[in-house]
């Protein structure tokens, strides 16, 4: 799926990786409430993407892209989690890149994140994309990004991440 300008393979998910998904969330936030939204994310059928970054057949990174409920087909970004030692490698770079590029081939309108502006806008995201869809996260940290032309023009209303997230709140 790509990455290997950077030494590493970006993949779908397998069961088989789930361990070593769970090792590499855990390690990158420090406690284990995104490791426990993966999960749940999975088990409610909420994961719309999930890729993995593999150095040296190793798992050292992660993504996912879940549905949300929104006025078009949406999917939101988060947790994006790389392990401390293969961070600053353009890793987390590659695994959005590699889930917007999904997230367009699966037919998704729109991508959502929560997230500093100052790396997420690097990809396109912006907080005036999202703007006019209403969310308890509205603000500057909220961003959006179109994922076809036109896919946002006039479209606004409420949008709310997967059931899983409230566990975050």
């Amino acid at each position: 799926m790509g990455g290997g300008e950077i030494g590493i393979v970006i993949e779908r998910e397998t069961e088989a990786d789930f361990p070593a998904i769970d090792r590499v969330v855990t390690a990158a936030f420090d406690r284990g409430a995104e490791r426990d939204l993966v999960r749940r994310l999975r088990e409610d059928g909420d994961m719309a993407i999930s890729l993995v970054a593999r150095q040296d057949g190793e798992v050292v990174g992660h993504v996912a892209f879940s549905q949300m409920t929104a006025p078009l087909p949406a999917v939101g970004l988060a947790p994006l989690s790389v392990v401390l030692a293969a961070q600053r490698l353009g890793i987390g770079s590659a695994l959005v890149r590699a889930g917007l590029e999904a997230a367009r081939r699966g037919g998704w309108e729109v991508a959502f994140v929560l997230g500093e502006p100052a790396y997420y806008e690097r990809f396109g995201f912006s907080a005036e994309a999202a703007a006019p869809f209403a969310s308890p996260y509205a603000g500057p940290y909220f961003l959006a990004l179109a994922l076809s032309d036109g896919a946002l023009d006039g479209r606004a209303g409420p949008v709310a991440y997967a059931p899983a997230f409230d566990a975050l709140a």
